[in-house]
C-alpha cells in the first residue's frame, strides 16, 4: 500500500518546516505581495531545488528563512521552524547564534560578497572567531586550510585578496565560509550565476561532493533546470510568489504536473534533436494585486473558467507529488489528506 505523505508527516522528518509564510514589499501604491502563503519542508541531509523566474520570489523567500529581508520589505505572517525553532520569533541575539551554526548562506554574486580589502583567511576566519571566540593561530589556520582543500582550493588561496582569484575560486571561497562551522542546512542562492558552463559544472561538483562528506541538507535556487536536474533530491517550483509543484526531481521531469513546470522543462535546450524551444507567453499579474483564482492564468495555455475565480490548492495527486492546478479537480489520492504546500 502506497503511503500517502501529509503536511503532517513531512514536518515530523523535517529539518526545516516553512507554514504559511508570507512577504510584502511597501510602495506608495500598495503592498507587493512578494512571498504568498509558502509552505515546504526540507528533510536532514535532502537537496531541495527553488525554481522559478526572476522577480518570482525565490531569493526573497530564502532571505525571510534567513530574517535578512530589508525594508520596505516586511514578513507579515507565517512560521519558520528549523529543528523545532521559530526564526521569524528569536531575538536578534539569538538569530545571530543560529544563523552560520545552523542555517549558512551561499550568496548569490560571489563577486561582490566578499570583502575586497581582507585576506581570504580573515574572512573565513571572521566567522570562525565570532561564533567560537579565540583560537591558537596555527589551529585555526589549518581548519581553514582544510576548509579551502575541501572545496577543491590549493593553500594558497589562504594568503590571497578576492581581485586575485577567479570568479568559480570566489564562489568556493563563498562555500568554504558558508560550511565553516558545519551548518545543517545551506541555503545557496543561484551559485552558479555569472559563471561559464565549466566552471558551473566544477561549483555544481563541489557543492555535491560538499554535501556528501559532511550530510548537510540544501536548499539550491536557480534557473538552470538541467542542472537543477543534477544536484537536486526535490523540485518546489515557484510562480508569483506560490509554489506550484512540489515533487521528487525525477517525477518533476518525468511527469510534470502543472503546466508552468511542464513549459519550464520545455524551454531546456536539446542537445540530441533540434526543435523549437517553448516559451512562456505574456507577462506577470501586478503582483499588488492578484487575481481571482489561479495566479497563472493570464499565461496558462489550459486554462479554463474555473481558473479565473477559484484558487487550485496545492496537494498531493501522485505519491508525494504536489500541484496545485484544476486539471486534477477531480484526481484523488487514496485517503487524500492536507498537502505540504501553499493552500
Amino acid at each position: 500500500m502506497t503511503m500517502v505523505i501529509t503536511r503532517d508527516t513531512l514536518a515530523s522528518t523535517a529539518l526545516l518546516d516553512v507554514r504559511g509564510l508570507r512577504v510584502h514589499y511597501d510602495t506608495p501604491s500598495g503592498d507587493v505581495i512578494a512571498v504568498n502563503g509558502v509552505d515546504f519542508q526540507v528533510r536532514p541531509g535532502e537537496t531541495v531545488g527553488l525554481v522559478g523566474e526572476s522577480g518570482c520570489g525565490k531569493t526573497t523567500l530564502a532571505m525571510a528563512i534567513l530574517r535578512l529581508v530589508q525594508p520596505p520589505g516586511r514578513i507579515v505572517d507565517g512560521e519558520v521552524l528549523l529543528e523545532g525553532t521559530d526564526v521569524v520569533r528569536l531575538s536578534e541575539g539569538r538569530l545571530r547564534e543560529l544563523r552560520w551554526r545552523k542555517l549558512a548562506l551561499i550568496p548569490q554574486g560571489a563577486m561582490n560578497s566578499l570583502n575586497p580589502v581582507m585576506r581570504i583567511k580573515d574572512q573565513i576566519g571572521d566567522a570562525i572567531l565570532t561564533h567560537e571566540g579565540r583560537q591558537a593561530k596555527p589551529g585555526l589556520r589549518e581548519r581553514i586550510i582544510k576548509l579551502l582543500s575541501l572545496v577543491g582550493l590549493p593553500s594558497r588561496v589562504y594568503t590571497m585578496y578576492p581581485h586575485e582569484l577567479s570568479g568559480g575560486m570566489k564562489q568556493r571561497v563563498c562555500i568554504a565560509m558558508a560550511i565553516a562551522l558545519n551548518p545543517p542546512l545551506i541555503i545557496a542562492d543561484e551559485p552558479t550565476s555569472a559563471l561559464d558552463v565549466v566552471v558551473q559544472r566544477l561549483v555544481g561538483q563541489t557543492l555535491l561532493e560538499v554535501k556528501k562528506s559532511l550530510g548537510m541538507a540544501m536548499i539550491l535556487i536557480g534557473h538552470d533546470m538541467g542542472l537543477q536536474a543534477q544536484l537536486v533530491d526535490r523540485l518546489a517550483i515557484m510562480y508569483a510568489g506560490n509554489i506550484v509543484e512540489n515533487a521528487p526531481v525525477n517525477s518533476a521531469f518525468a511527469e510534470p504536473l502543472h503546466p508552468y513546470t511542464q513549459l519550464l522543462i520545455a524551454s531546456i535546450p536539446s542537445i540530441k534533436e533540434r526543435k523549437p524551444l517553448r516559451l512562456t507567453e505574456g507577462l506577470t499579474h501586478d503582483l499588488r494585486r492578484p487575481p481571482p483564482g489561479c495566479v497563472f492564468q493570464f499565461r496558462c495555455p489550459q486554462v479554463m473558467e474555473r481558473c479565473r475565480t477559484v484558487v487550485p490548492p496545492l496537494r498531493e495527486l501522485k505519491p508525494n507529488h504536489f500541484a496545485a492546478c484544476h486539471l486534477y479537480h477531480d484526481l484523488r489520492m487514496p485517503n487524500d489528506a492536507a498537502p505540504a504546500g501553499n493552500s
